[in-house]
């Protein structure tokens, strides 16, 4: 499964918002077998679909618990952990205490990418972005030189 695009949305009182159907036309067996809501990186909450969310936890099932630093990682990325599952409305119900560390009041942007889709409170997402790297191309080269190439490519 493969996620692609930015949306931005508002959030009801409630901490619903509507999936915008073009990012659930991606994926749409996630409206039936619902979705896992987690903390992410940098103050932004992971939607990972439920079978991406089962791959991720059999990855972790294979690590060491008796190594601390595996017992407190696990803890760490399970805490805050919620299944959800889309209303009649296409709407996730967001908890608060996931609204509360994500810093989300009003306005959200969701960010999808591979088999996950990260949701952002706007000013949050706005911020990060402004921090851009001085040179993407030093960033690229970093990240991705690391990858062996096909030849063909």
């Amino acid at each position: 499964m493969q996620f692609l695009g930015e949306y931005s949305c508002k959030i009801d009182a409630k901490g619903r918002f509507r999936l915008p159907a073009a990012l659930l036309a991606q994926y749409p067996a996630a409206a039936v077998e619902g979705f896992v809501l987690n903390r992410g990186f940098e103050s932004c909450l992971t939607l990972y679909p439920q079978a991406a969310w089962q791959s991720i936890t059999e990855e972790m099932q294979q690590l060491n618990l008796y190594q601390r630093q595996n017992r407190q990682f696990v803890r760490y990325f399970f805490r805050g952990a919620t299944p959800l599952q889309l209303d009649k409305q296409q709407r996730l119900l967001l908890p608060k205490n996931l609204l509360d560390y994500a810093q989300i009041a009003k306005e959200l942007v969701l960010f999808a990418y591979f088999n996950r889709i990260e949701i952002w409170a706007k000013s949050v997402y706005d911020n990060l972005l402004e921090e851009e790297p001085g040179d993407f191309a030093d960033l690229a080269e970093s990240v991705m030189g690391k990858i062996e190439q096909n030849s063909d490519v």
